[in-house]
């Protein structure tokens, strides 16, 4: 009982300690006409405007009224579960996105360039090294239920 006692008091410290790792305040790269951040030397982002392998993902396009399609995305990202929609304007998007166990924060960004229809999109980690793949998911899950909706092609 004394073992199990301490390995949970452990664990309650462990995850305090983690969570209060994760508020590491994002920059708010990608506001305006500026790209998106760069993914740093870690495989825990991906980014449709990254030239490497290990982080590039394809970029999002809007099919049909551009109004309509980026106010879908908008309604698709404030509906993911433990997302918060922080900014929102007519061509950028970001939502902070937090993982189930411990907290940590994942930033995900979307930015329109409102002539071609293309939309930029970033998500990546605040920190540690490794995210397991759960951007590149959280990324192709959102392509997928936008297909669905027959929002991008």
């Amino acid at each position: 009982m004394k073992r199990a006692m301490e390995i949970c008091i452990l664990s309650v410290m462990l995850a305090a300690v983690v969570n209060g790792c994760s508020g590491v305040k994002w920059d708010g790269t990608g506001l305006g006409n500026e790209p998106l951040a760069r993914c740093p030397d870690r495989p825990n982002c991906v980014s449709s405007q990254s030239q490497d392998v290990t982080h590039a993902i394809a970029p999002l396009r809007l099919k049909g009224n551009l109004t309509a399609g980026w106010d879908a995305i908008r309604g698709v990202v404030g509906s993911l579960p433990r997302c918060t929609l922080v900014e929102a304007t007519d061509r950028y998007l970001h939502a902070e996105c937090r993982s189930w166990l411990f907290g940590f924060v994942d930033d995900l960004e979307f930015q329109l360039d409102p002539v071609t229809g293309v939309i930029a999109i970033r998500s990546a980690a605040r920190v540690g090294y490794s995210d397991f793949g759960v951007n590149r998911r959280r990324v192709e899950a959102l392509r997928k239920k936008l297909k669905e909706k027959g929002v991008i092609h």
